[in-house]
């Protein structure tokens, strides 16, 4: 049995006119590094909240380590560790009495689980009498997973645990989760960084409340369907209005200094006409490149595809009723 099971959950708010989670299903292997990938507002939070039993379901079921989410929820809470996407301990109190509280809820000691969450520990250790609200960012994120390691869970679910901290607290962040995954606990992590889910074994991308994609990072990016050209010019805003004009072009978006494009099919790919036509347009310094997708541009793409099938299957209501 997979640690980790969601069936046709769906979730709603403000009396079913927010709809936060579409029909979601979606397996966790044991001992995986999963991620839960999708921008502010996808859904993430809510599916977090629903598998550590903070909130119920609308509709589906869903089960952590075989216990059910609504029936189970105290065998859950003992097996789990949670780190909501807001720093949740209390400020006023030390790194030390920090600890020691969540220690305590579980009927545990830091000395009894000092293997798991050894390295973690050593790091923190010398601002042990400092108040967890004066910490810094990297170090509040540092505490916030001791505590939810403190009672040796056998699932992890972290809430976009990076958000708002520096690169390199990022990285330090993600070498701690590749060394607790050694240990064999599953993990379970959220980000809306698409550079992140190239650090996790598996994937579910997410948007507006449903999954678009669940597989490896490598397999989704391979199943990018067309070749993607990279385009810059001297006046980024202008190229991308005068790109999507284009009649030529099938997808069109801004990445960084570059223009994303994919053309057309059936149109002939014909990049030495078109940088001859940006020119003749008045663009200067105009670059076309092939290039590798990302895990962005396999993003971008899945969701024009979803918005693409909602706006026909809409549209085909519209026509059944005229």
């Amino acid at each position: 049995m997979n640690p980790v099971t969601l069936e046709h959950i769906t979730k709603t708010y403000e009396a079913g006119k927010v709809l936060a989670v579409d029909d979601v299903s979606l397996e966790v292997k044991e001992g995986e590094l999963f991620g839960l990938i999708g921008p502010d507002g996808a859904g993430k939070t809510s599916i977090f909240r629903i598998l550590t039993t903070l909130l119920l379901p609308d509709k589906g079921t869903a089960s952590v380590k075989g216990y059910d989410c609504v029936k189970d929820y105290k065998a859950i809470r003992r097996s789990v560790g949670y780190m909501p996407g807001k720093f949740s301990l209390y400020q006023d109190l030390t790194v030390s009495e920090n600890l020691h509280f969540f220690a305590t809820l579980f009927g545990t000691t830091i000395d009894a689980n000092y293997s798991m969450i050894k390295d973690i520990y050593e790091q923190i250790k010398p601002f042990s009498d400092r108040r967890a609200g004066r910490l810094s960012g990297g170090m509040k994120q540092k505490l916030a997973l001791c505590c939810a390691l403190i009672h040796k869970p056998e699932v992890l679910f972290l809430d976009e645990p990076t958000t708002g901290v520096d690169a390199v607290s990022r990285k330090e962040f993600w070498d701690m989760l590749q060394t607790l995954k050694q240990q064999g606990i599953t993990i379970v992590v959220s980000t809306p960084y698409m550079d992140e889910a190239v650090l996790c074994e598996r994937i579910a991308l997410i948007q507006s409340g449903k999954i678009m994609s669940v597989d490896t990072p490598e397999t989704i990016i391979n199943a990018f369907p067309v070749q993607l050209y990279a385009i810059k010019a001297a006046d980024i805003y202008r190229l991308l209005t005068t790109l999507r004009e284009d009649q030529t072009i099938d997808s069109c978006y801004a990445f960084g200094e570059y223009v994303h494009v994919t053309f057309r099919e059936g149109t002939v790919t014909d990049t030495t006409g078109l940088k001859q036509r940006l020119e003749q347009q008045g663009h200067r310094q105009v670059e076309i490149k092939e290039i590798s997708p990302s895990i962005e541009d396999s993003f971008i793409r899945l969701m024009q595809e979803k918005n693409l099938s909602e706006k026909n299957s809409s549209d085909g209501r519209k026509g059944d009723h005229m």
